[in-house]
């Protein structure tokens, strides 16, 4: 069996935010842009990557998601511990001063690991945990 990752998720509270952080600050490229206002889904993906997305979607719009459910799903994202994505690059001081000077919340500054990695976290506009580890 041959499996790749396509996409994987991330909930947006306000599509354009969500936008502009990953297409402006991160640098990556728009693939699909589809719906109107907050029920807007958007894929984005690093250039030179066509095979790997992220998909910017609302959160908790499946109809058999209960108000509990959605309620705790808002919570969670007030306190960015619903979704979060892992990603590398081969410099993160770079990084981590472009996404600091884009005024995004810095959860934590590059910091070598216990495991040997360098790494640093982010907040993304709806609150989504971005870490970056720096690969070489």
């Amino acid at each position: 069996m041959e499996l790749t990752i396509h996409a994987s998720a991330l909930p947006h509270v306000d599509p354009e935010e969500s936008l502009a952080f990953y297409r402006d600050v991160l640098g990556f490229e728009v693939r699909q842009d589809v719906g109107k206002g907050t029920m807007r889904w958007i894929t984005v993906g690093p250039a030179g990557q066509p095979d790997t997305s992220i998909l910017l979607a609302p959160p908790a719009i499946d109809p058999g998601i209960t108000d509990d459910e959605r309620r705790t799903i808002s919570e969670m994202m007030a306190k960015g511990t619903y979704g979060w994505v892992l990603l590398a690059t081969p410099d993160i001081d770079e990084v981590f001063d472009k996404v600091q000077a884009a005024e995004a919340e810095v959860i934590q500054e590059p910091t070598l690991q216990p495991y040997g990695l360098r790494d640093c976290a982010f907040r993304d506009p709806a609150g989504n945990q971005i870490r970056i580890q720096e690969i070489r």
